[in-house]
């Protein structure tokens, strides 16, 4: 049996870094839950992203557990009050994927504002159809952040320089706050009005599943574009495919979904829906942010253990 357990991939320099530990990494393990099981007798470190439950029967079977290294920033895969209930510590990679989230954003934002990155088989195919993909530009537009953390703000910065006005709602964030220079303060359904461009940056709660139900979305800005690379269930998923299918919207990014992998019917819904782009979770993983998170991890797994 192994001494620290890896269920996901991880960059493999820093996988590298632990060579002389007692190492099992496995990223099918997430997907066989018997042997996932089974393999954590004896782990006293186990290393996750958002796809193993890190609680129950999981910690049950970890009875050596003493750290949990999270391949990325949200928690809501873990049970924190668990883990900290038994003294195993919960390590996430804060920071690390901040620029790779922020860059996603700022792509999504910028293909589905401008429309023409959809035409690729119409053209090979020896249609020409230009009036049909004229776009919008960014200068002078207005993204709005719901939720002003770390990769809101970073988010924020990239989208001044290419001329987004900016503004956001957190209302955990002190209205004095140094953060809030250049960026404007709003209410909720404020936000939703003014931007033509809404961002999601918030966890996933009780407070804000579903935040972004049929209602939230008649109030935003007809043709307005939603990015969300956040939490999946932070969105009603059948009520953002039918205002796309309406028109009420002009386009959706989802990086995140409420069931991860996308089951066969929920990936049927989203199927033909115009202007949405899909992605599987990989907003914060880029080559630079994968490599940075694992060694992050893989820094404070061998500490932890070495204490």
């Amino acid at each position: 049996m192994s001494d620290i357990v890896i269920t996901e991939f991880m960059d493999e320099a820093a996988v590298a870094s632990l060579a002389g530990r007692d190492v099992l990494y496995d990223p099918t393990l997430v997907d066989r839950p018997d042997d996932l099981l089974a393999a954590l007798a004896d782990c006293r470190a186990l290393v996750v992203r958002n796809r193993t439950q890190v609680r129950g029967d999981l910690l049950a079977a970890a009875s050596r557990l003493r750290i949990v290294g999270r391949l990325g920033v949200g928690l809501d895969n873990i049970d924190v009050a668990a883990c900290a209930a038994r003294g195993v510590a919960v390590r996430p990679a804060t920071g690390a994927n901040d620029l790779a989230v922020a860059e996603y954003v700022i792509t999504a934002a910028l293909m589905l504002l401008r429309r023409a990155w959809f035409a690729s088989a119409a053209v090979a195919a020896g249609e020409w159809p230009r009036m049909a993909l004229i776009g919008q530009e960014a200068e002078g537009k207005t993204l709005g952040l719901v939720g002003f953390g770390a990769i809101a703000r970073l988010t924020a910065a990239k989208a001044r320089a290419l001329g987004f006005k900016v503004v956001a709602h957190d209302p955990l964030l002190a209205a004095d706050h140094p953060a809030w220079a250049g960026v404007r303060r709003l209410d909720l359904p404020s936000l939703l009005a003014a931007s033509d461009v809404v961002s999601l940056h918030v966890p996933l709660t009780a407070d804000t599943r579903r935040m972004i139900d049929a209602a939230a979305i008649e109030a935003m800005k007809p043709g307005a574009i939603l990015v969300n690379a956040a939490r999946g269930g932070v969105v009603d998923e059948a009520a953002l495919v039918a205002a796309l299918r309406e028109g009420k919207l002009g386009g959706a990014a989802f990086d995140v979904f409420e069931t991860e992998p996308l089951a066969a019917a929920d990936g049927a819904a989203f199927a033909s829906v115009p202007n949405l782009v899909l992605t599987p979770h990989i907003a914060g993983v880029t080559e630079e942010s994968n490599a940075r998170v694992s060694f992050v991890i893989a820094e404070a797994v061998a500490a932890a253990l070495d204490a």
